[in-house]
């Protein structure tokens, strides 16, 4: 039996090759012949870009850097030790339960921003005078924002019509929100931003709003109130103690007054007598009256020391950089907005023309095929 010299093993086979070859002049072919299509679809980027652009209000960020130093510590070895040694206590300067580290938290609470509600604000055009938290109803949203908040507005209209609108200070209650203060408190803690660098001990204040004067009057009153905010709970304690003192000192003072009184006028009645046991009476008041004024004059040197001690646990803020009135927007540039919204049309039209079109109505026929 002869074998066959061309047999071949079915089992192996010529390698493939794996690589995926792109034909670059294919796809240039294909784009130039959907160029008429991309030429529609960038007019139509630029008409949408247009409308979004001029939708989306300015916005103006005014940044204010803050560089504290807590005034306790560097009065550890004065004032503060020496009423350490009268109050009975040690110095807490390390242990407060609040710093400067916390701004950021502190800022974005919702009882710190209900208080920026009242704050007054003016555009810079003057054509607004008024509290923030009416001038939040004065800015501007896109035009898909007021087809989403249609309803709400209705009934905002019916209301105003009503009752009088007026700009008085509104009465917040921090416990129960209605929705719409809510929804405000949510959006400034968005656009009230304080961040810290843990290295320097830098923190950094950022006011987001429409107007440009706003911003930089918000940015200018959480300075303010975060610095006094601070500075409250810091000097919290020491103020607790120099009223204490102050209490105490008036009833020691009265008391050495009323022993001083009743030293003087026994002294006065009694000046002539020679007994004994006058004598041994005028001793006894003359010694209520020395611990008397001992102990008024002890009080007294610790009021000092404790009003001393409030200025010292006081922190110091430096204003690094203040609060000024922006000149430029902070958001995107209407110019980026529009190329980037036309830009985005033209590629989904060419994906869609290239690839898009072709699995849809592949997808298209296999449904059609399996419902026959």
């Amino acid at each position: 039996m002869t074998e066959n010299k061309n047999y071949q093993n079915p089992d192996v086979q010529e390698p493939e090759n794996d690589e995926i070859t792109i034909d670059w002049m294919d796809i240039l072919r294909r784009i130039i012949a959907i160029r008429k299509t991309l030429y529609k679809a960038a007019g139509v980027g630029v008409v949408l870009g247009i409308i979004i652009a001029l939708s989306i209000p300015k916005q103006y960020t005014v940044t204010v850097t803050l560089s504290p130093e807590m005034g306790g510590d560097k009065a550890s070895g004065g004032l503060a030790s020496l009423a350490s040694s009268f109050l009975g206590g040690g110095s807490n300067n390390n242990s407060d339960a609040l710093n400067v580290t916390l701004a950021p938290d502190i800022v974005s609470s919702t009882p710190f921003i209900l208080e920026l509600f009242n704050t007054r604000v003016q555009t810079l055009d003057g054509e607004i005078d008024t509290t923030l938290v009416t001038y939040l109803d004065e800015q501007k949203g896109p035009w898909w924002g007021y087809i989403k908040s249609a309803p709400s507005m209705a009934i905002k209209a019916i209301k105003s019509l009503l009752t009088d609108r007026t700009d008085t200070i509104s009465i917040l209650n921090p416990f129960q929100l209605t929705y719409q203060e809510k929804s405000k408190v949510e959006y400034l803690k968005k656009q009230i931003v304080a961040e810290i660098d843990t290295r320097t001990g830098m923190t950094t204040i950022n006011a987001t709003l429409q107007d440009p004067k706003v911003a930089a009057i918000i940015a200018d009153s959480v300075v303010a109130k975060l610095q006094q905010y601070i500075i409250d709970y810091r000097i919290k304690k020491a103020k607790e103690d120099c009223t204490y003192l102050e209490e105490l000192y008036h009833e020691r003072q009265q008391e050495y007054y009323k022993a001083q009184s009743k030293y003087a006028h026994y002294f006065d009645s009694n000046r002539n007598i020679a007994f004994q046991s006058v004598r041994a009476e005028q001793e006894r008041l003359q010694n209520d009256m020395n611990l008397a004024y001992q102990v008024y004059s002890q009080v007294a040197q610790q009021l000092q020391v404790a009003r001393a001690k409030i200025q010292e646990e006081k922190p110091v803020f430096a204003v690094v950089e203040p609060a000024t009135i922006p000149l430029f927007p902070s958001n995107t540039s209407r110019k980026v907005i529009l190329l980037g919204v036309t830009i985005l049309t033209i590629c989904i039209t060419g994906i869609w023309q290239l690839i898009g079109k072709h699995y849809f109505r592949k997808i298209k026929s296999i449904i059609s095929n399996k419902i026959s």
